[in-house]
């Protein structure tokens, strides 16, 4: 059973100083000081180190889970599949040891050696098979990679369900507890996978990686259903086992293969660290590059996995060893009308005319909303005049005050002709002239319903990277002042991804969802009037997109002002409360943000508490 080591005396200090810090009257002060002081001497590891040691489970909490494990009238049987390849005793014997001490002891471990030439390693198992009833071994008469080998494994399993684990890695005791739990709760799951983290050759745990909920887009970028994977075996046989050839990515192949044979909303996902992944000098925990053979597996498993979907595509490399898909475009391009709200000045003007010059997408016409007050000044009627002559553009004036985000956008939309809206701030510049196609070529995926850009500050850091929901009580936007150009939390300011909202300073959508929908909500003039959007297009059944292929410049409310501005204060506070009433379930509970990350706008993507 694997322990997690005690915290350090110094540790141990810090640790009743942040406590009782939460207690005095100037508790945010002396909890930042603290967290500061922390991340300064010991790090994000330390950090996560004492908050690993702060939620491991106590004495109660194990008799509690035995309690209710002793009341399961029909105790699921999970079938943990080893593949075992001359691993060294050390780490075979306390992964096969982590299985025993499953406070869950309704298992099976399916052992497969694929020809091992190690004496010590056959021994070890034909002496665990002896010694443990629950514990099946098989082994290969000729050596066949990892994928014969752990269908050889999992040929020897009779659970209902699987789960893969290496023979390095370990998982902590409650882990089977946890996925019986959620298969109970939901009977009709397929797949249930786990956050997880690294151990190294100490037993020290690290890199923690909290993931959001089932990501059909950020699998095209990683695996990120990877550990703890467990399957319905039903659903494996269906999709025929792993398959040889994808050595190095065949988990991720399994996934996206058994990911089509089931439907989303039987693909759980379980908010704890249920998986150890042992980080070794030739594992790819510590290293993916020691493996470059797995890179092209999983290059071909997505491949393959887009075609299947009748997806045309070219997967490349991306930021920090990712996979990056490039769609191909299509032979005629829908119209596209982006909808740009503008007072029309000097920052507007310029952002428009570098629109229309800095855009390479073939079919658009761009709808200007602007007051009748603000079109007739001077400067405004004269850059009205000088665009008269570009056919993209059409005006939409109106004579309603005050502003109201909503109200202008939808009446803007009633004068559309395009099949697709695109709703642009008139802050925003392009960066890469084909932003609208990456767009649109997503708009276009079956069964999305909208799709969010890149947006950077003038300064090369990011503005939008995506929102999540929750953080300031509401939302706030991702990886916000993040450098331009890092991946972010685990790849996520990098890689396309499902998200439950982005930002409408630069969206896209198609306009028959929109109509459906009855538009922006009137009723919230000033914000949030996107991530109510947004709220019903999912709840519609609709999927949010972001890219960051898509990068725009965002000089953000220069036009109409901040948020914060005194003259808009009242009404957002008064959104603010409108969206806790709506929507206080789905912002307190964002199905991509992990719960265990924090919601502190200061903090985010940093494990809570």
């Amino acid at each position: 059973m694997l322990q997690f080591p005690p915290p350090s005396g110094r540790w141990h200090i810090i640790d009743r100083l942040r406590r009782a810090a939460k207690a005095l009257p100037f508790a945010i002060k002396a909890k930042r000081r603290l967290d500061a002081a922390v991340a300064r001497r010991w790090g994000a590891d330390a950090r996560y180190a004492a908050w690993a040691a702060r939620h491991s489970p106590g004495p109660q909490e194990w008799a509690r889970m035995a309690a209710e494990i002793a009341a399961m009238a029909e105790p699921p049987l999970i079938s943990v599949v080893m593949p075992v390849y001359e691993t060294d005793p050390r780490w075979l014997g306390a992964a096969i040891r982590s299985i025993q001490a499953q406070v869950y002891p309704h298992w099976e471990l399916c052992l497969s050696d694929d020809a091992s030439t190690r004496a010590d390693v056959r021994a070890m198992l034909a002496e665990a098979a002896a010694a443990d009833g629950r514990i099946k071994v098989h082994v290969r008469p000729e050596r066949g990679h990892i994928s014969a080998n752990t269908n050889s494994a999992l040929a020897l399993a009779s659970g209902e369900f699987i789960a893969l684990v290496d023979a390095d890695d370990e998982l902590p005791p409650d882990a089977l507890y946890w996925i019986a739990r959620e298969i109970l709760a939901h009977p009709d799951v397929d797949m249930i996978f786990s956050d997880e983290d690294k151990i190294d050759a100490k037993g020290r745990r690290f890199g923690p990686y909290f993931k959001g909920d089932w990501s059909p887009a950020l699998m095209l970028g990683q695996n990120a259903f990877s550990h703890l994977g467990v399957f319905r075996r039903a659903l494996v046989a269906a999709a025929g086992g792993l398959r040889e050839g994808f050595e190095g990515a065949q988990d991720h192949d399994l996934a996206l293969r058994c990911a089509e044979l089931t439907e989303p909303a039987r693909i759980r996902h379980v908010p704890r660290v249920l998986y150890h992944w042992r980080a070794l000098p030739q594992s790819t925990a510590t290293a993916p590059e020691v493996k470059p053979y797995a890179w092209q597996a999983g290059r071909r498993a997505i491949l393959e996995h887009l075609a299947r979907r009748g997806i045309t595509a070219e997967v490349e490399p991306g930021v920090g060893g990712f996979y990056q898909v490039r769609y191909a475009r299509p032979e005629e391009w829908p119209l596209v009308s982006i909808i740009v709200p503008s007072r029309l000045g000097a920052v507007a003007r310029r952002s428009l005319e570098a629109l229309l010059a800095g855009s390479t997408y073939p079919r658009f016409e761009v709808l200007l909303a602007v007051g009748a007050g603000d079109a007739a000044r001077p400067e405004a009627a004269a850059h009205l005049a000088a665009l008269g002559g570009d056919e993209r553009v059409r005006v939409v004036a109106y004579e309603r005050t005050p502003f109201n985000y909503s109200w202008v956008n939808n009446h803007a939309a009633r004068e559309a002709r395009g099949d697709y809206l695109c709703f642009l701030n008139d802050d925003v510049t392009p960066i890469t002239p084909g932003w609208l196609e990456e767009m649109v070529l997503r708009a276009r995926l079956p069964g999305v319903g909208a799709v969010g850009a890149m947006l950077y500050y003038p300064d090369d850091t990011i503005q939008h990277a995506g929102v999540i929901l929750g953080i300031g009580g509401v939302a706030d936007h991702a990886h916000r002042h993040v450098r331009r150009g890092s991946p972010g939390y685990f790849g996520r300011a990098a890689l396309d991804q499902d998200l439950s909202c982005v930002t409408a300073a630069a969206m896209v959508m198609p306009r028959r969802l929109f109509e459906a929908l009855g538009g922006f909500d009137e009723a919230l003039p000033c914000a949030f009037n996107d991530v109510d959007l947004c709220l019903r297009i999912r709840r519609a059944g609709q999927r949010i997109l972001w890219t960051p292929q898509a990068e725009l410049y965002h000089h953000e409310s220069l036009t109409f002002g901040p948020h914060d501005s005194p003259e808009r204060t009242e009404q957002f506070r008064k959104d603010v409360a409108e969206m806790r009433r709506r929507w206080a379930a789905e912002l307190d509970a964002d199905p991509f943000y992990n719960p265990n990350l924090s919601r502190d706008i200061r903090r985010q993507w940093q494990v809570a508490g």
